[in-house]
């Protein structure tokens, strides 16, 4: 259980490097949890160490894992100002941000929306 909090943490980091990060850290968890675990299991998390190893590792992890960082980080991208905005005041954690932004699906930008639905639409 601890390696899939590693990796919500690490979908933080990748998303936008702080916040638009838990809008779907459940399907990098799930795309990445074994690559992270066998690439990175040395790594402590903490201070940017797992975020570092996977970036040195990235060409050695699977592709779905490589999908999944790439729509993450697009996502952190599109919403980063909708993420400010709205949720600046949220803590994360528990998927707490993600809820956040589901809560203001209505005042996203069409940008966000967007690279929510694509992301979205490519996790079913």
């Amino acid at each position: 259980m601890r390696i899939l909090g590693s990796i919500a943490a690490l979908a933080a980091a990748v998303f936008m490097t702080a916040s638009a990060a838990e809008a779907a850290p459940s399907a990098l968890a799930k795309a990445c949890a074994k690559d992270i675990k066998s690439v990175c299991a040395d790594v402590k998390p903490g201070g940017g160490k797992l975020k570092a190893c996977v970036k040195d590792h990235f060409s050695d992890l699977s592709t779905d894992c490589q999908i999944a960082i790439v729509k993450a980080a697009a996502v952190g991208r599109a919403c980063k100002a909708d993420m400010k905005q709205f949720c600046g005041d949220v803590k994360p954690g528990k998927g707490a941000k993600a809820e956040c932004l589901k809560s203001h699906a209505a005042e996203l930008s069409d940008g966000c929306k967007d690279a929510l639905a694509k992301a979205e639409a490519g996790n079913k």
